[in-house]
């Protein structure tokens, strides 16, 4: 059973691509998240990932971060901030924590 995932595209104003992510990402729905971020990756403009709205995110969902982590930027709640810090996700793109 695939755990329920919202994904939402989207341009900021200077046409920096955003992709918006609702729920939680573990192995059953990690495919969906990595398509969605190489499809929402521009050229030329880093694609900031929005979790602020992610309550739970798995090893698959860091390794699809990390896939593309020369591409993107990180917002995220909270809640995510000591997975994000220990995986050493933050030491390698920028990730803005959020309440």
């Amino acid at each position: 059973m695939n755990t329920p995932l919202d994904l939402a595209t989207g341009l900021q104003a200077d046409g920096a691509p955003v992709l918006t992510v609702v729920g939680e990402i573990d192995m059953s729905n990690a495919d969906l998240f990595r398509t969605a971020i190489a499809d929402a990756v521009v050229d030329g403009h880093r694609l900031t990932v929005d979790l602020t709205a992610v309550e739970y995110l798995d090893s698959a969902a860091l390794a699809a971060l990390f896939a593309h982590v020369d591409q993107l930027r990180v917002v995220a709640n909270p809640l995510l901030d000591s997975v994000l810090t220990i995986s050493g996700l933050r030491d390698l793109t920028t990730v803005t924590i959020r309440d």
